[in-house]
C-alpha cells in the first residue's frame, strides 16, 4: 500500500515538473512573455528618440512672413542664411522671420531659384542653430520621418509619419516640375512649405513643399505631401548663397518656351514652340513648330514635356520630333543644356 502511494506521487511530482516544463519552454508562452516585458521599453526608446530629434532640430525651423502668407525656414548656417520654398518669398517687398526662440528679424531675400522651389534669405542675427543636413540618398522607404514648421501661424508644429516612397515627380504648375521629391505621411499643411522634414537622427533629410491635391474630391490628399531632398537642397542653397543665382543644377533644359497645342475639337496634340535659342535652334527646332515627341514619349502637353526633360540629363543627346507649320514631321537631335 505505502509503495503504491509513493508511486503515485512520484507521478504526481513527473506530471508537475512536465506541466511546468511545458509552461517554461512552450514557444508561444516565451513569445508572449517576451513581447510584454520589451514592449513599454521599446515605446519609451521611441520616445526618446522622438524628444531627442525635436530638441536637436526644432531650434533650427523659423516662420517666415510676408505680406503674401506665411511660411517656414530652415537655418542654413550661422551666418544667418536661411533656406526655405522660392513660392514662400516670391513677389514678397517685405520678408520677416521669427525664430524658435520667438526673436523677430527682418530678412532680405539672397536668391531664389523657381525650378526647384527654392530659396534663401539672410538675417543678421546671433545664437544660431544651423539645421544638419542629410544625404538624401541614403533615406529609405518607410524610415520614420518628423515634419517641423509653421501651419497656420502655430509656430514649431510637429507631425509623424515615414517616407512613402522616393524620388516622385510633382507637377507644381506654373511650369515648376520637380523630378525627384520624397513622399511622406507625414501630415503638411499651409504654412509648413519651406520647414524641415527630419529623420530619427535630426538631420534634414528634405524641404516640405506641397500636398498632393484629389482629383475626385478636390482639396488636398491627406497623407501624400512631398518634400524636396536635402541633396538638392544643399546643391541650390550653396549656389544662391554664393553667386545669388544658380549656374549649376544638374537639370537638363531644351531652350525653348511653349504652350500646349490643342486641334480643332479642343484635343492636345503637342507642345508649340513660342520661341527657341541655343541648342534647340542650332538644332533645327524654331518657333511655330509643334513638339510631338522627345524620345519615344509623347508630349501632347507642355507639363508632359516638362515632366520628361525632368527626367533627363544635362549634356544628353535625344531625338524630337516636331511637326512644322506645313505639316511635315522631322526629327531632330538635341544636345540638351542646363537649366
Amino acid at each position: 500500500m505505502g509503495h503504491r502511494w509513493r508511486l503515485r506521487w512520484a507521478l504526481v511530482a513527473l506530471l508537475v515538473m512536465a506541466a511546468g516544463a511545458a509552461a517554461i519552454w512552450n514557444p508561444s508562452s516565451s513569445s508572449a512573455s517576451s513581447r510584454e516585458s520589451s514592449a513599454p521599453a521599446g515605446a519609451a526608446a521611441l520616445q526618446d528618440a522622438y524628444n531627442s530629434v525635436l530638441d536637436r532640430a526644432r531650434p533650427s525651423v523659423v516662420e517666415i512672413s510676408t505680406e503674401s502668407g506665411l511660411g517656414s525656414g530652415v537655418i542654413y548656417n550661422r551666418d544667418g542664411d536661411i533656406v526655405t520654398n522660392a513660392h514662400v518669398v516670391e513677389g514678397a517687398t517685405t520678408v520677416r522671420v521669427r525664430l524658435a526662440d520667438g526673436r523677430r528679424r527682418r530678412a532680405a531675400v539672397v536668391g531664389s531659384y523657381d525650378p526647384d522651389d527654392l530659396a534663401v534669405v539672410h538675417v543678421d542675427a546671433t545664437g544660431l542653430q544651423p539645421a544638419t543636413f542629410a544625404d538624401s540618398s541614403k533615406v529609405r522607404v518607410g524610415d520614420i520621418v518628423l515634419a517641423i514648421g509653421n501651419p497656420l501661424g502655430l509656430s514649431g508644429t510637429v507631425t509623424d509619419g515615414i517616407v512613402s516612397a522616393k524620388a516622385r515627380t510633382v507637377n507644381e504648375g506654373d511650369g515648376v516640375v520637380l523630378p525627384s521629391t520624397i513622399q511622406t505621411s507625414a501630415a503638411i499643411n499651409p504654412g509648413n512649405s519651406g520647414g524641415g522634414l527630419v529623420g530619427l537622427d535630426g538631420r534634414v533629410i528634405g524641404i516640405p513643399t506641397l500636398v498632393a491635391t484629389n482629383p475626385e474630391l478636390g482639396g488636398s490628399a491627406p497623407g501624400i505631401g512631398f518634400a524636396i531632398p536635402s541633396s538638392t537642397v544643399k546643391l541650390i542653397a550653396n549656389q544662391l548663397i554664393a553667386n545669388g543665382a544658380v549656374t549649376m543644377s544638374d537639370r537638363a533644359m531644351l531652350g525653348v518656351t511653349g504652350a500646349t497645342a490643342t486641334s480643332s475639337d479642343g484635343s492636345p496634340v503637342g507642345v508649340l514652340v513660342k520661341s527657341a535659342r541655343s541648342r534647340a535652334t542650332r538644332a533645327g527646332i524654331a518657333p511655330g513648330d509643334i513638339i510631338t515627341r522627345v524620345g519615344r514619349t509623347q508630349t501632347p502637353t507642355i507639363d508632359a514635356l516638362l515632366i520628361k526633360i525632368a527626367h533627363l540629363a544635362p549634356g544628353r543627346r535625344t531625338a524630337v520630333t516636331v511637326r512644322h507649320p506645313n505639316g511635315d514631321t522631322q526629327s531632330y537631335t538635341v544636345v540638351l543644356g542646363t537649366l
